[in-house]
């Protein structure tokens, strides 16, 4: 099969096409996995940290991508509900031990074993992938698979985090950056909760733009004062300036939620102006997420399909893929960046 291998984690200054196209033996299936045919694979700002060293693989070489549909095209003799010629889709869970207190709770994306689909075994940037049985999510025969592959990260996380916040309708919301994450939380927001204020803080005129036709009652720089406080703030971006300028917006009890694997290191230094009063008295509580839960992802699907919430996108060919890379991190395209492999 055709596939995309990283073998080295650098910057992408150093190394602009970090991925090289490699042809590798089709997958087999161990018991308790199915073979997925491709069919479509979103970028993630994650595949970015991976590619420059601020998220270790747990192999090299490595296929990124943790986006994923396509279709079954083959079974482990263990797998009991799956079938080939079903639609469906894979995120960042790989495997979770199933035994340990927080797989017990339903919280499986704190497990200390877990692994991650395209950082401790093979993702999707390549023509077929394997997925173990309990976190292959079925999609519905009449789904998009181009279409459905960004909800599988970008939407389910941004679900959790949004949960995390406790935001209830009626509230004021600042969304901080919008890529595809924060653009498919405005359209699910406008959904479920209709009558919450939505303000959203980005860094280009023309992500304000989009958020603005999107439904946003405000928007505004990374560093500008909004309308009015929020009553939590949902951080996208993979940088910590907008901690620092935007925590004093937020109303005292508030929830300040980073929906983020990792932030870059190259302003760090801003953390030193943290201070408690500023930033952090009344109750104000900073949350960070970890991934989402094989709940978390279900639950916003059936949202999704409900609502006719669907992502904005570009897409590429499997040959493409470093330029889609060189594309989030610039930030040179709106919505949501999706691979097309087969």
């Amino acid at each position: 099969m055709r596939a995309l291998l990283l073998t080295k984690c650098q910057g992408l200054e150093q190394s602009p096409r970090p991925l090289r196209l490699a042809e590798l033996p089709d997958p087999q299936p161990a018991p308790d996995e199915v073979v997925i045919k491709v069919k479509a694979c979103a970028v993630c700002r994650t595949d970015l940290d991976i590619i420059e060293g601020r998220l270790r693989p747990s192999l090299l070489p490595l296929v990124l991508g943790h986006q994923i549909t396509g279709e079954i095209v083959a079974c482990g003799k263990a797998v009991a509900d799956l079938k080939p010629g079903l639609k469906v889709g894979l995120g960042w869970i790989y495997q979770a031990c199933s035994k340990c207190e927080y797989c017990l709770t339903s919280r499986e994306n704190l497990c200390p074993h877990f692994r991650a689909t395209g950082k401790d075994v093979h993702g999707g940037y390549a023509e077929y992938t394997l997925a173990k049985e309990r976190f292959t999510l079925l999609l519905p025969s009449q789904a998009d698979l181009i279409l459905t592959a960004p909800l599988l990260c970008a939407g389910g996380v941004g679900y959790r985090a949004l949960r995390l916040t406790g935001l209830r309708d009626g509230q004021t919301l600042g969304l901080v950056g919008f890529g595809a994450s924060a653009h498919l939380l405005l359209k699910l927001i406008k959904s479920l909760h209709p009558y919450t204020t939505v303000f959203v803080f980005a860094r280009s005129r023309s992500q304000q733009e989009f958020a603005r036709s999107l439904g946003a009652a405000w928007s505004g720089s990374l560093t500008d004062s909004p309308p009015a406080p929020c009553d939590a703030l949902l951080d996208t971006t993979p940088i910590w300036q907008p901690l620092l300028s935007l925590l004093p917006f937020l109303k005292p009890g508030g929830r300040y939620v980073i929906n983020a694997i990792r932030k870059e290191d190259k302003d760090k230094e801003l953390l030193g102006q943290l201070t408690y009063e500023n930033h952090l008295w009344l109750e104000k509580c900073l949350l960070s997420t970890a991934n989402a839960t094989s709940a978390d992802l279900r639950d916003f699907l059936e949202l999704a399909f409900r609502f006719q919430i669907l992502p904005e996108i570009k897409t590429y060919d499997l040959v493409d893929t470093n330029q889609a890379l060189l594309d989030l991190k610039r930030g040179d395209q709106l919505g949501a960046k999706v691979i097309v492999v087969t």
